[in-house]
């Protein structure tokens, strides 16, 4: 045992890496393996570890015994936080260099090395005895001197247990000869910890826990994270996931420190967090007051979601403008937040190009900033649709997925307007195949709504009953938004792509004068039952997408 010790912990071995991963692998990897017997017994143990656990305010309690629900716990953590920042815990700046533990240290349970920068500063540092104590003392002292010690705990450990587990300890028994030679090593921390810490500790000898609640996972989890174990933070995150989630829980797994959110081991949890709330609030409209209410994580995991049912774009940009000036009402950090958060979630290429223009004069977004998406927005609404498709699915393996369509509930058209000689505009509809197919037997789906001499309009496509109510079949109407006295003439005709040539071929013509809120069309565009049209030999859908055209001129 000796031998492996001076092996596995001299400064000289600890610079082979792959060597010294090769030999550590097998404790590293066995997560099923059960050290329990071991644990505090001074039989399996190399080294003894003192727990000195300084005095607490009692708002300073573990976080879950001081609450009884998951709310409770961020409300507690929450004024914690704010408790302790008031104090001058650490100075950074007097850390020894052993403490900051980079991504070259052998990674032997998956966990990354990285440092907490959210989470409450990491109150240990290495204290050097001076005088008689130093010449009496091997004690290496990992702790903050910022409180009274209360009471000490000391545990037989074993340290290449600790070490297999955790980098952090790893790295403190491997942080020089001296160190490396000691028997004694001592850990200080806050009341509050004490009870995550045991756990943890208990872990990583059992691979098991004892607590089942949330609140005391979570704070598992923050120990966890603290002392970089990743296979407990796995384990914590796991069981939380199992929970059943709400609202609150969802949000409070989204808002914990950077540290934890950015590793690994949490991946899961936070990926079920944002879908749970994608799925609970993908009709905003039905929500509307409480989405509004929700924090920047929340807004961020909904308006990210592909299964977002808005009517347009348009409305996501909208809304996210209102969420914005409602919770960041300083013109600087709103446009921070949706420069660097919010607007990567917008898809900009499917709002109108009447919103589009309105995104160039909006003060709340960088000018420069807007014109770069404006224009990326206009070039691909320009590209072909096989175009499109390619650069949607590049995208849809990205979490930027601006390219990526959602499933609104006006359809997105592409419009090309001409003023001369007349008023025209050229409207192009795609509409796949399966959508069709969700139309039968009585469905209808809307497009976006485009302009025409100051007036909006809009395509309709139905599955309906032909004029003697035989059979099924397939119709288009063009309809006028504005209700009221507005008389309106318009020539109009309908167009679709046909097989063989794949070119628009006219299928209706006719004039129309509207008022508000009327509509005209043509009850079987294609003079064929649905059950033709629909057909896999149809010849109106190339590659599954039924490609529809309308035109549009003002009469004088």
């Amino acid at each position: 045992m000796k031998e492996l010790n001076t092996d596995l912990f001299d400064p000289r071995t600890t610079l082979m890496e792959p060597d010294f991963s090769r030999a550590v692998t097998p404790l590293a990897d066995a997560d099923g393996d059960d050290f329990a017997f071991a644990f505090n017994d001074s039989n399996f143990s190399d080294r003894q570890l003192r727990i000195e656990i300084m005095g607490d305010t009692p708002e300073s309690r573990p976080d879950s015994e001081a609450c009884t629900s998951i709310a409770d716990w961020a409300l507690h953590r929450k004024r914690r936080r704010e408790d302790i920042k008031k104090e001058n815990i650490l100075d950074l700046a007097e850390c020894p260099e052993e403490q900051i533990l980079n991504d070259n240290q052998p990674d032997m349970d998956d966990c990354e090395g990285c440092e907490n920068q959210d989470e409450e500063p990491v109150a240990m540092v290495e204290e050097s005895p001076s005088g008689d104590e130093a010449a009496n003392s091997n004690d290496s002292d990992w702790g903050m001197d910022c409180s009274t010690v209360v009471r000490v705990k000391t545990l037989h450990i074993s340290s290449p247990i600790l070490a297999a587990k955790s980098p952090f300890f790893y790295k403190l028994f491997s942080n020089g000869m001296r160190e490396s030679e000691q028997r004694h090593v001592t850990l200080r921390i806050s009341a509050s910890e004490e009870a995550a810490l045991m756990e943890l500790l208990n872990f990583m000898y059992s691979n098991t826990l004892s607590t089942t609640t949330a609140p005391a996972l979570l704070d598992v989890l923050m120990a966890a994270d603290k002392f970089e174990v990743a296979s407990c933070m796995r384990y914590c995150s796991r069981l939380l996931r199992n929970m059943t989630m709400t609202p609150e829980s969802a949000l409070l797994y989204l808002e914990l420190p950077s540290s934890v959110l950015m590793a690994d081991a949490v991946q899961a949890l936070t990926d079920a967090a944002k879908q749970y709330l994608a799925v609970r609030y993908k009709d905003i409209s039905k929500f509307f007051e409480e989405v509004m209410a929700l924090p920047l994580a929340g807004i961020e995991a909904i308006i990210s979601s592909d299964e977002l049912q808005v009517a347009s774009e348009d409305a996501v940009y909208d809304f996210v403008l209102k969420w914005s000036r409602t919770h960041y009402p300083k013109l600087e950090e709103r446009r921070e937040i949706l420069g660097a958060r919010l607007a990567r979630y917008i898809r900009f290429p499917y709002m109108t190009c009447r919103k589009l223009k309105k995104v160039l004069t909006c003060n709340d977004f960088d000018h420069e900033a807007a014109s770069k998406l404006v224009l990326e927005s206009l070039f691909f609404k320009a590209e072909a649709p096989h175009r499109q498709r390619i650069l949607a699915a590049e995208e849809s393996a990205t979490l930027n997925r601006r390219f990526v369509e959602r499933a609104y509930k006006y359809r997105p058209v592409k419009v090309v307007e001409f003023d001369l000689p007349r008023q025209q505009c050229v409207v192009y509809l795609d509409l796949k195949r399966e959508e069709c197919a969700n139309l039968f037997p009585s469905g209808r789906v809307y497009s976006q709504a485009f302009h025409l001499g100051g007036q909006g309009f809009f395509l309709s496509a139905h599955c309906n009953m032909d004029q003697q109510s035989s059979f099924h079949c397939f119709g288009l109407f063009l309809g006028m938004q504005e209700k009221g006295s507005v008389s309106f003439a318009v020539d109009y005709e309908f167009a679709a792509r046909s097989k063989p040539t794949e070119e628009f071929i006219s299928k209706y013509k006719g004039n129309y004068t509207f008022t508000g809120g009327k509509a005209v069309g043509y009850r079987n565009l294609f003079a064929i039952p649905w059950t033709s049209f629909m057909a896999e030999d149809s010849p109106f859908f190339i590659n599954g997408v039924l490609h529809l055209r309308a035109e549009l001129t003002i009469k004088h």
